[in-house]
């Protein structure tokens, strides 16, 4: 049975033996300018520059996908609550771009092939780095292999941090 309460102005939702409460949805804010990747020495503004460069690959290749919005926003949750407590210093942003959108889409019920997600995000940085003419990915080369398996390595260590 599920009770909803306010306590002292606070939304509680009582789900059994979990308390949703309104007032530790969001992480502390020193929690956000402690970084790890601001402790192994990347500044601030460029932090921010490389979230948001990740989020508008995982925004462009979820449209690409025919994704809907809310895969594309979990996948952003997903990396951006990874980097609170991993590196960039040390985690391949852009695998972990990929591997977000590839857990995001199964997260949502909207799975997509490794495949698509390698050959999609392959496509954006042609298109980034105005490549001429775009070139198709080679599905049996070593490119393909490595990219795979780094996105199955980086939707591993999503899995094992957690969403929390």
């Amino acid at each position: 049975m599920v009770m909803a309460t306010f306590v002292n102005g606070q939304h509680k939702t009582d789900y059994g033996h979990i308390i949703l409460e309104t007032d530790n949805v969001l992480y502390d804010p020193s929690r956000i300018e402690n970084t790890p990747s601001r402790v192994d020495g990347i500044s601030k503004e460029d932090e921010r520059d490389i979230r948001i460069l990740a989020c508008e690959m995982i925004q462009s290749a979820g449209l690409l996908l025919q994704l809907p919005q809310v895969a594309m926003a979990t996948a952003q949750i997903l990396f951006h609550r990874f980097y609170l407590v991993k590196s960039f210093v040390i985690h391949n942003y852009e695998h972990l771009a990929m591997a977000s959108i590839f857990l995001a889409a199964k997260i949502e019920e909207y799975p997509r092939r490794i495949r698509d997600v390698i050959n999609v995000f392959y496509h954006i940085n042609q298109v980034r780095q105005k490549t001429t003419p775009i070139q198709v990915m080679d599905f049996t080369g070593n490119l393909y292999l490595k990219q795979k398996n780094d996105i199955i390595k980086a939707e591993r260590r999503l899995l094992k941090r957690g969403v929390h």
